[in-house]
């Protein structure tokens, strides 16, 4: 899976914006805190649920558990306004 190439992404003070360009289904603007963040600037390489929640494992001191709902969640979301591919 992977970000589609009409979603655009900028970062600024710890929180990133995600837009719909203009071929997108979805019209709006997504503010992500950081670990939205992680997760969907994994998905701008193709990748994998399990990758996405490995890269966070290394990354942050969590419970698997938790980092496994937490992705789980955000690609549910990302899926549903159409911006995964």
């Amino acid at each position: 899976m992977k970000l589609r190439k009409d979603f655009i992404t900028h970062e600024s003070d710890g929180e990133q914006i995600m837009v719909a360009g203009s071929t997108s289904v979805f019209s709006g603007m997504v503010r992500s805190n950081r670990t939205a963040a992680f997760i969907v600037n994994c998905l701008k390489e193709e990748t994998t649920q399990a990758e996405i929640v490995d890269a966070m494992a290394a990354k942050y001191d969590a419970p698997r558990e938790v980092i496994e709902a937490d992705v789980n969640k955000i690609i549910e979301k990302l899926n549903s306004i159409g911006a995964i591919e």
